[in-house]
């Protein structure tokens, strides 16, 4: 756990993100091959010992991963039609792609929905979780953990909002449409958390520093 928790820290500070592949419609079965293959790599961290469990969860997650990029390439050919047909008409583009993104913004919620109603009828809760963790690069439980091995101090009340805000943000970051965008969602809900923790009476510069040397003190160490 600790050798993760330094090891977070490039992220956790430096806003490190990780390439993540779109493809349009020329491209279908190549990306159908990527996502599966990431799905299988998600879906083997539940250790599952059931073979037909383990590819039909696989492909409910690669389902997913393909679902939300037909609304993305969806959207994204709404907004280009809408420039081209508006021209140099900034407030009727404005108009109409705010409300592609509203019907967009229904049909992730939807989808996001159905995606984990299907998790749940193969997966108990605790393994639906792992999947969501395996979809978001796990940066819920590194940074939860990280945000407790720099403030030791914290309440349980205050673990309590972190915890929430962090899996809020994971909650999102699921159905965003890049590996730069998950991480976004998660920046977002950071900047809430550092606030709260800033009010609660938090130096929240002079305990990143102090949190510095204490993981220098350990690498010294190992």
């Amino acid at each position: 756990m600790k050798r993760s928790i330094i090891m977070f820290t490039i992220l956790f500070w430096g806003g490190v993100t990780f390439a993540q592949s779109s493809t349009g419609a020329s491209d279908k079965d190549k990306y159908v091959q990527i996502v599966t293959e990431r799905s299988n790599k998600i879906v083997a961290s539940l250790n599952l010992t059931d073979s037909v469990k383990f590819k039909k969860v696989r492909d409910i997650v690669a389902a997913q991963y393909i679902s939300l990029n037909d609304i993305y390439d969806a959207r994204n050919a709404s907004r280009k039609q809408i420039k081209d047909q508006a021209g140099e008409d900034k407030a009727v583009v404005t108009a109409k792609i705010a409300e592609v993104d509203s019907n967009v913004n229904k049909q992730l919620k939807a989808q996001h929905a159905i995606y984990l109603s299907k998790l749940s009828k193969e997966l108990n809760a605790s393994q639906v979780d792992q999947i969501k963790d395996g979809m978001t690069y796990r940066v819920y439980p590194l940074t939860y953990a990280a945000y407790q091995d720099e403030l030791p101090n914290l309440t349980d009340v205050q673990k309590g909002k972190i915890k929430a805000w962090l899996i809020e943000a994971r909650e999102n970051a699921i159905d965003a449409e890049s590996s730069e965008k998950k991480h976004a969602w998660f920046g977002k809900f950071k900047g809430r958390i550092n606030n709260y923790l800033s009010a609660e009476g938090y130096d929240m510069k002079k305990e990143g520093e102090e949190w510095q040397k204490r993981i220098k003190e350990r690498n010294m160490k190992n």
